[in-house]
């Protein structure tokens, strides 16, 4: 029996764009695995800011280029299924990050679907409760800032 350990921490971006109305859209991804509505993370990297890797995951896995929140707007925990079929308990420290554009061209383009979600929608096709729960605050925080 596996002794219980600390999860493994990983950083995600939770991509965004301010609707004309003043709405927000939330830009979500696939996993590769389960094809679930996830969105863009990944492990630390070294050298760089946990919110900096968090940009770059946004890039990789979907091509998302913006401006990335320096503070973090919580965590959640998932298990992540490894190759080797064992899992691993996860705690994604989630950045907002304001989308400028998406590229036509990405290091994961055509492995992932990526669809823009209204923040109800997004809160729902997630399956992590804890990121539901951080999409929902999100939006509610920054529309109670917005105008």
């Amino acid at each position: 029996m596996e002794s219980v350990s600390e999860p493994r921490r990983q950083v995600g971006a939770l991509p965004f764009r301010r609707m004309p109305d003043g709405s927000f859209s939330i830009f979500l991804i696939t996993s590769r695995e389960s094809r679930r509505w996830v969105i863009p993370k990944g492990w630390p990297m070294k050298g760089r800011k946990p919110y900096e890797a968090a940009a770059r995951e946004a890039y990789e896995e979907a091509g998302l280029v913006g401006r990335i929140g320096k503070r973090p707007l919580g965590f959640y925990f998932y298990d992540k299924r490894l190759k080797s079929r064992d899992s691993v308990l996860c705690q994604v420290k989630v950045f907002p990050l304001e989308v400028r554009k998406q590229l036509k061209a990405w290091p994961e383009k055509g492995q992932r679907e990526g669809q823009w979600f209204s923040p109800a929608d997004a809160a729902e096709a997630v399956a992590e409760a804890g990121l539901s729960g951080i999409i929902r605050a999100a939006c509610k925080r920054e529309a109670g800032t917005a105008g």
